[in-house]
């Protein structure tokens, strides 16, 4: 304990209070800080010397799909690769994992330009949540992180039974939409450009030749799923 305290008073004001929030969300007490002060650095922070957070986010996203889908593997014996697909795919899809940080409060902890009110309103907190898994795994090791996983973000955070019943396929629902209500539906790449070092598209959805909504991602398949939903919810089509 006195090891642990004298540790505690050797950190920066700002690290110690970084570890109470790590110690809260994670349920154990991290032992090298530098891992997450990174996995919450986001590439847009004004101070030039810093480091992002995308390396960690990469490390963190391959985690987690694997540990996703040995979870369903284990959990749905008798269902079908495609279906045990599609079920991973929605929980780790970038939508899911960003409300998930949000709820857990990840939002407060990333260090990001606010200056740019986009960045709040995109993906960025999910990312940090993918960064941080990242972390934790260089910090702890595999069992550890695949515990993390399994208690603090499916269990608690992530409804299956309500995710399984649920067409979350924006693009499909607004394609069933318009076959039944007689109306040309396109989907349109407005805009490709450079974010940081990946390519950012925005896909723009018409009805009957007019734009109606926008989505954009760092695929055009992302970028158009966030614009169906985005016009699904202008044309007030319910979900599922």
């Amino acid at each position: 304990m006195r090891r642990f305290i004298n540790r505690i008073l050797n950190f920066s004001s700002a690290d110690r209070q970084l570890l109470l929030q790590l110690e809260h969300l994670l349920g154990f007490t991290p032992r090298n800080m530098a891992y997450y002060n990174l996995a919450f650095m986001h590439r847009s922070k004004p101070e030039e010397e810093h480091e992002s957070n995308e390396r960690l986010e990469f490390l963190g996203d391959a985690i987690l799909g694997a540990i996703v889908a040995e979870y369903l593997f284990k959990k749905y014996p008798y269902q079908s690769e495609g279906y045990l697909t599609e079920l991973r795919s929605r929980i780790v899809r970038r939508e899911t994992m960003n409300n998930v940080a949000l709820r857990m409060g990840i939002n407060k902890m990333v260090q990001y330009n606010k200056n740019d009110r986009g960045l709040s309103r995109s993906h960025i907190f999910g990312n940090a949540l993918e960064a941080l898994i990242g972390a934790v795994y260089l910090d702890q090791g595999f069992i550890k992180t695949r515990k993390f996983i399994l208690n603090q973000i499916i269990r608690a955070y992530i409804d299956l039974d309500h995710m399984e019943s649920t067409d979350t396929n924006y693009k499909n629902q607004l394609l069933s939409w318009a076959q039944r209500n007689n109306h040309m539906l396109t989907f349109e790449t407005l805009d490709e450009k450079m974010d940081s070092t990946r390519k950012l598209f925005t896909v723009g959805i018409a009805i009957d030749g007019e734009i109606i909504a926008e989505g954009t991602g760092y695929n055009k398949k992302e970028a158009g799923q966030v614009a169906a939903r985005n016009a699904l919810d202008k044309l007030n089509v319910p979900n599922g």
